[in-house]
């Protein structure tokens, strides 16, 4: 553990980042808020990398054996990269949120480790929307395909910045929400995003109209995790673990929503 009065790094960020998001094997050296916030913000760089895999994986099934495929194999590249971890949190949000009950008796229900109706009814909608969405991207082209992956992976990670403004309280002590709750400015959510959305656009050139689909549709998808937020601190006081792998998710569907739309 490192002194809570050194400055972390922009490394520190990134191996708390990777080593909690992710199930790749990083030495998380510094385990403090100091750490999380750079993690929190540097994020969509882990979401940027992941979905890169499942890129890779979803275009070369999508070639070899269709776009539906190609889109399955994607979304389960992407839980399997994180464990389950942002899909777990969002059936608990949605455990929490459908109970109707008093904050304190819905954080608790979101604690326990099994799954409720409204939690299997919300992961089942949830990843039919994402893979009928990836199977029009990647039944257009696999090109346009895997980006709309890229996008997907890279607006969930944005979203976790957002959910840690120095604004936005836990909504109980200790776990990874108390860890990162309140540990981030707005200016450097923004600039997460802003530099996300520049990076798609990049990508995006290689795919012509993409260009302005990805930085669209990534900016539609934080918004809609933001719509969450709202919800979820004026029901539960505040943020957790779950909120945040909840956001994520909403993000990555919104973001892949967007690109449908947009055609």
């Amino acid at each position: 553990m490192a002194d809570p009065g050194d400055r972390a790094t922009w490394g520190d960020g990134l191996r708390f980042g990777f080593g909690t998001l992710s199930v790749l094997r990083v030495r998380v050296r510094r385990w403090d808020r100091a750490a999380g916030s750079r993690a929190m913000v540097s994020a969509p760089a882990v979401g940027l990398a992941l979905g890169a895999a499942a890129a890779g994986a979803g275009a070369l099934v999508a070639w070899r054996a269709g776009g539906p495929l190609g889109a399955v194999t994607a979304v389960g590249v992407l839980a399997g990269l994180t464990r389950g971890l942002h899909l777990d949190g969002l059936a608990d949000v949605a455990d929490g949120l459908g109970s109707g009950k008093p904050a304190e008796d819905a954080l608790r229900i979101m604690k326990q480790s099994d799954i409720g109706p409204f939690g299997v009814l919300t992961l089942v909608l949830v990843l039919s929307a994402q893979i009928a969405a990836l199977a029009g991207q990647f039944g257009h082209s696999t090109l346009r395909g895997a980006l709309a992956v890229l996008a997907a992976a890279t607006a969930a990670r944005c979203a976790l910045a957002w959910g840690c403004l120095r604004s936005v309280p836990a909504a109980r002590p200790g776990g990874l929400g108390a860890m990162v709750a309140g540990t981030v400015t707005p200016v450097g959510a923004a600039a997460g995003t802003l530099g996300s959305a520049l990076a798609l656009a990049a990508l995006g050139l290689f795919d012509g109209w993409s260009v302005l689909r990805l930085p669209l549709a990534l900016v539609v998808g934080a918004g809609c995790a933001r719509l969450l937020l709202g919800r979820c601190v004026r029901r539960f006081g505040g943020i957790t673990g779950d909120v945040l792998g909840a956001m994520a998710e909403t993000a990555a569907t919104g973001t892949l929503f967007a690109l449908a739309l947009l055609g």
